[in-house]
C-alpha cells in the first residue's frame, strides 16, 4: 500500500501498538470523527499512528454504527520531529490561552510542554482539576499531531509549581528567558547551534521579579523578540518559529 503525503489523507492517533496487515477498531472518538464529521466512507485511506514512531497507512475495512475498523498496510517509519529537542515551560495562563499555547508548540515541534503554576498565574490548578486539565491538554497535543504530521506525542504533564520544576529541572542544554527588554537577541542565543532548547515563557503578567531572579540564577539566558511586547500565548509560538529558522528544521 503506497503511502500518502502528510496531508494527503486523515490521520488518527490509536492507543494499541500497530502492526502491518492487521484489523484496527478505532475507538469511539476517533470512529465518530472519521464516520460523522469526516464523512468516510469504507475503502477510503487514512493514516494511522501510536505515538511510538512511524505510521501506518490504511484503508477503511468497515463501518457499523459507531464502530470504524481500519486495515492497515505495510510500516512507514517516516519522522517529522525537529531536530532539536525543544520544551516549553509556559506559566499557566486562562484555558483558552494555554490550549492555544499546547497546540501550537505541538505543531512547531515541541518534545515537551511543562505547565508551571507561577505567582501571577490567574489560573490556579491542583488535585482532580490539575490531573483533568492535563488529560485536557493531552488531547490537544494528539490531535496537533493528527493535523500536523508528527508521529510521536509531546510529554505534557499536570501543571505544577514554579519553585518545584526549577528544583529538579535539567541543566543541560540552552536556556531561554523570553523577557520583553532582555538586552540579547534570540538570534545571538542560538549562535552556538545547541542540540537541546528550553524555553520560559510567563503567564499572562509574566513571571514575577523573584522568579525572574530564580531563573537567571538557574542559567536561563534572557531574550527579547524585537521591540514590541507579545502576548503570552504569542510568544511561545513566536520563539519556537524563529528558533526552527535559525537552527532546527526550517533552514
Amino acid at each position: 500500500m503506497k503511502t500518502p503525503p502528510a496531508c494527503a489523507a486523515p490521520r488518527f492517533f490509536v492507543h494499541t501498538p500497530l502492526r502491518p496487515d492487521a484489523d484496527i477498531a478505532l475507538d469511539e472518538h476517533a470512529s465518530h470523527h472519521a464516520a460523522r464529521v469526516l464523512r468516510l466512507r469504507e475503502n477510503d485511506a487514512l493514516v494511522l499512528f501510536d505515538g511510538t514512531g512511524g505510521q501506518y497507512p490504511g484503508r477503511i475495512e468497515t463501518i457499523a454504527g459507531k464502530s470504524v475498523t481500519v486495515r492497515t498496510g505495510a510500516f512507514d517509519p517516516i519522522e517529522r520531529e525537529s531536530p532539536l529537542n525543544i520544551t516549553l515551560v509556559q506559566g499557566l495562563s486562562s484555558a483558552e490561552r494555554m490550549d492555544y499555547s499546547v497546540q501550537k508548540a505541538v505543531e512547531l515541534g515541541a518534545a515537551a510542554i511543562v505547565a508551571l503554576v507561577t505567582e501571577k498565574s490567574v489560573v490556579r490548578l491542583a488535585g482532580e482539576r490539575a490531573d483533568a486539565r492535563a488529560a485536557h491538554w493531552r488531547r490537544i497535543a494528539v490531535a496537533a499531531c493528527e493535523q500536523c504530521g508528527r508521529n510521536r506525542i509531546p510529554q505534557v504533564g499536570v501543571a505544577m509549581p514554579f519553585a518545584r520544576w526549577l528544583a529538579a529541572a535539567p541543566v543541560d542544554g540552552l536556556r531561554l528567558l523570553a523577557l520583553p527588554d532582555a538586552p540579547s537577541s534570540l538570534a545571538g542565543a542560538l549562535a552556538a547551534r545547541p542540540q537541546s532548547v528550553t524555553v520560559a515563557v510567563g503567564p499572562e503578567a509574566g513571571f514575577s521579579p523573584r522568579e525572574n531572579e530564580d531563573l537567571l540564577r538557574a542559567g536561563f539566558l534572557p531574550v527579547h523578540l524585537g521591540p514590541r511586547v507579545l502576548r503570552t500565548e504569542t510568544v511561545a509560538p513566536a520563539m519556537l518559529a524563529a528558533i526552527n529558522a535559525l537552527a532546527g528544521d526550517w533552514n
